[in-house]
């Protein structure tokens, strides 16, 4: 699990990292240009992850289904090979999916200074400022998207389902609280994700408002790499316990700032 967790916050850093220093920077200073080279990388690097991100969500569902339905075979079955073979085909299929993106993108015409219609080069945004036909290249980032989707939360929801029903065998209650928790984080993490780009790239038509589009793009680039990282260090007993204490002091000095303005 530690395995995946690493690559899946490695993949949080790099496709947030491509993103918001650019977002940041148009927010302090006048000149909110990009080049259409910077733009076309931009799009590049941060769908590979994106996708990446996916399959890696994808492939730690599999692991608790071993983990929870064949806890005596987990490490026949989760090899270090299989494990490593698992994540390098989720950042070869990111990459594949990027570079046929792109392919297409670079063959629309685009002529003089645009205004580019979000903060960040996403592939709508891109294909809006084309002066060519951009119909090949929204029905293949639909279907891309689609399958991606469809072929992941397949696995994902398969997985949980032998999950449920492993633990609704258990004979103790507190033995189905602790196995279930173990799948929480993943669980809340993956609907976070999957919600915001089924909603994003999966709508059934390409009239959906800019402003959520855009609305849309911040949540999956800036804040889902944030909340992943919250809600997987929440399961961490010494993360909980410095929180309480962070919280009881917090409460302990605000009690004493509140008796001292009445001279207590």
């Amino acid at each position: 699990m530690y395995f995946f967790l690493s690559h899946l916050s490695f993949v949080d850093f790099c496709y947030s990292s491509v993103v918001t220093p650019k977002l940041l920077e148009n927010l302090i200073v006048a000149d909110r240009t990009i080049s259409f080279t910077g733009c076309i990388t931009q799009f590049f690097l941060a769908c590979i992850f994106v996708v990446t991100e996916t399959f890696v969500f994808t492939v730690m569902a599999y692991d608790r289904f071993v983990a929870v339905c064949q806890p005596l075979l987990y490490t026949v079955v989760m090899s270090p090979k299989l494990c490593s073979l698992l994540v390098g085909a989720s950042y070869s299929w990111g990459l594949i999916c990027s570079l046929t993106l792109i392919n297409f993108l670079l063959k629309l015409c685009f002529r003089g200074n645009n205004i580019m219609n979000n903060f960040v080069c996403e592939h709508a945004a891109i294909a809006a400022l084309s002066c060519s036909d951009t119909y090949i290249n929204q029905q293949l980032i639909f279907f891309t998207a689609t399958f991606n989707e469809i072929s992941s939360l397949v696995i994902i929801l398969t997985s949980y389902a032998f999950i449920f029903i492993t633990i609704a065998k258990l004979p103790s209650p507190g033995g189905r609280s602790k196995t279930f928790s173990t799948c929480a984080s993943h669980l809340m993490a993956i609907s976070i994700f999957h919600g915001t780009i089924l909603f994003l790239y999966c709508a059934p038509t390409p009239s959906t408002s800019w402003l959520l589009v855009r609305v849309a793009s911040v949540f999956y680039t800036v804040l889902i790499p944030m909340v992943n990282l919250m809600i997987y260090s929440l399961r961490n007993k010494e993360v909980k316990e410095t929180i309480r204490k962070l919280v009881r002091s917090n409460l302990l000095c605000q009690i004493l700032q509140g008796l001292s303005r009445f001279g207590l």
